[in-house]
């Protein structure tokens, strides 16, 4: 019989957490028992999926202890800090899903089609990326084969990625999260500037993607742009080779790749699209061309839905990762 588990969701009342409790049930998660976390404000209220009733628990220390095995947060990064390591000494698995632990050398930093290998039995508190980051190392690992030399990174993000108040601002034509109008507009920078004059958002995409393609030395510059979508990022990267490579060879690898769906057609208009893949786990890959300003270029379009495989999924694909390699 397979063993069911007791999971647990903190930040539950959020936009990525009540979609961790969409994916759950979609992917036939094996939970025996699901509980529902969230802050004190939000404690009492109703979650319904699926014709079940949840009801909201506030967080607490006490809170945070068995049977609950696995927990998945979203609460921000001050709430992981605080909570997650309490949790984790108490042996629950943590996967959290704020930047609160990315780079921290001691913490796995996993997007499982990429270095789910690197998860052990230790690792009670392991870090979800950001979501660009997430779909763009998805088809660079299908490139390292043909050696990394330099990434550059273009972002288009949805709203939804600054939560459910950057959708608000674009629903309700206000500037309560952004700080000029979302509507009819890009905003040229994400999260805040640092003095180098990258944002903040920026440079979480240079070096998670290092550190999760385990190239410390990797070249990798980003421009992060807010377009007013309500949700999907898409990517535009550009992709310098150490070798020569065929195209075909590399739509081939594309196809074959886990969790990428191949939509390359350029005769027939066939390109992926944020409209289309919202509510998909997958990542979509398309206008695959060489880049001639250099001797081994490559320009891809990557598009997918930041809070399913940007956020919500990836983290529970972790806790399917743990499943699999017998580690809990």
């Amino acid at each position: 019989m397979t063993k069911k588990y007791h999971v647990a969701i903190c930040g539950a009342s959020g936009v990525v957490g009540r979609k961790m409790l969409q994916v759950l049930h979609e992917r036939n998660f094996p939970f025996e028992t699901l509980t529902l976390f969230a802050s004190k404000r939000s404690a009492g209220k109703t979650i319904s999926y699926a014709g079940k009733d949840y009801v909201i628990q506030e967080l607490t220390e006490e809170a945070l202890q068995a049977p609950i095995e696995i927990a998945l947060f979203s609460a921000g990064g001050e709430t992981s800090k605080h909570f997650g390591p309490i949790a984790a000494s108490r042996g629950i698995y943590v996967i959290d899903n704020s930047s609160a632990w990315r780079m921290d050398p001691k913490i796995p930093l996993v997007v499982p089609e990429v270095n789910g290998d690197v998860l052990k039995a230790e690792d009670h508190l392991i870090a979800n990326p950001n979501c660009s980051t997430i779909q763009s190392v998805v088809p660079l690992a299908v490139l390292q084969p043909y050696g990394l030399k330099r990434v550059i990174y273009n972002t288009y993000q949805a709203v939804s990625g600054a939560g459910q108040a950057g959708i608000n601002d674009l629903e309700n034509h206000t500037t309560e999260k952004f700080p000029y109008s979302i509507n009819n507009n890009v905003l040229p920078h994400i999260d805040v500037f640092t003095e180098s004059g990258y944002t903040k958002e920026e440079i979480k995409m240079i070096e998670e993607t290092r550190k999760i393609l385990r190239m410390p030395d990797l070249r990798v510059t980003a421009t992060t742009v807010r377009v007013p979508i309500k949700h999907s990022h898409a990517v535009s990267i550009n992709v310098e080779l150490e070798r020569d490579f065929d195209l075909a060879e590399i739509r081939q690898a594309f196809q074959e790749a886990e969790g990428i769906i191949l939509l390359d057609d350029p005769a027939n208009l066939k390109y992926p699209l944020q409209s289309e893949v919202e509510d998909h786990d997958e990542v979509y890959v398309g206008r695959i061309r060489r880049d001639e300003s250099v001797p081994y270029g490559l320009n891809i379009w990557v598009v997918a839905d930041n809070i399913r495989k940007g956020a919500a999924t990836n983290t529970i694909q972790i806790a399917e990762q743990l499943i699999k390699d017998g580690i809990i």
